[in-house]
């Protein structure tokens, strides 16, 4: 699933996923009507953070990680698992 996609099955607004065996709290915020998205997720039981920023332009879109590699960002993205309540 590409970047954009497993980025929007993410709820806008507050949810919970589990990733790496640890439940985290993740905040989706999108701003200009969805061009830019924010997602912010913390690990409820430990200090582990997977922050970052998504631009959608008319040429490209961007994978902005916030202070951390890449990878991590994407090893999150493709890994973590929604709980359904």
């Amino acid at each position: 699933m590409s970047v954009l996609k497993q980025i929007q099955a993410l709820p806008e607004g507050y949810s919970e996923v589990i990733f790496q065996n640890t439940k985290y709290g993740v905040t989706r915020t999108n701003f200009n009507e969805g061009k830019s998205i924010k997602i912010y997720a913390e690990a409820l039981s430990g200090n582990n953070v997977i922050s970052f920023n998504y631009y959608i332009t008319s040429n490209k879109q961007v994978l902005k990680p916030c202070e951390m590699p890449e990878e991590k960002v994407i090893q999150f993205l493709n890994n973590y698992q929604k709980i359904y309540e």
